[in-house]
């Protein structure tokens, strides 16, 4: 597969021959997209991130990445475009000449 609507619509095949979508409404989405984050995230917790399991990320970022696809497709929005979007926002808010080389917040700058 090589992009989002292809993930979309297999992941919306796989839900809908479960009969999931009663159970995929926005805030419980959102809920497992966090969950999930977070399961990513105990994957380095107190590790080197080199110690971390590479399998185990790839399947919690799988995770992750389907989570937001499906709130994406719940809400009708384009992934390539929301992207695009935000990256155009970040870089109004910041400029490379600004914050090159910097971890400083725009409201830092």
């Amino acid at each position: 597969m090589s992009d989002w609507k292809e993930l979309e619509t297999a992941l919306i095949s796989f839900r809908d021959e479960r009969n999931w979508k009663q159970y995929h409404n926005p805030k419980d989405i959102a809920l497992a997209l966090s969950i999930e984050a977070a399961e990513l995230n105990e994957l380095f917790l107190w590790k080197n991130p080199e110690d971390a399991n590479v399998e185990k990320v790839k399947d919690e970022l799988a995770d992750v990445i389907g989570y937001a696809l499906l709130l994406a497709n719940t809400y009708g929005f384009e992934i390539n475009e929301i992207v695009l979007n935000k990256i155009k926002k970040n870089a109004e808010k910041y400029p490379v000449d600004k914050v090159k080389g910097s971890f400083k917040k725009y409201d830092e700058l």
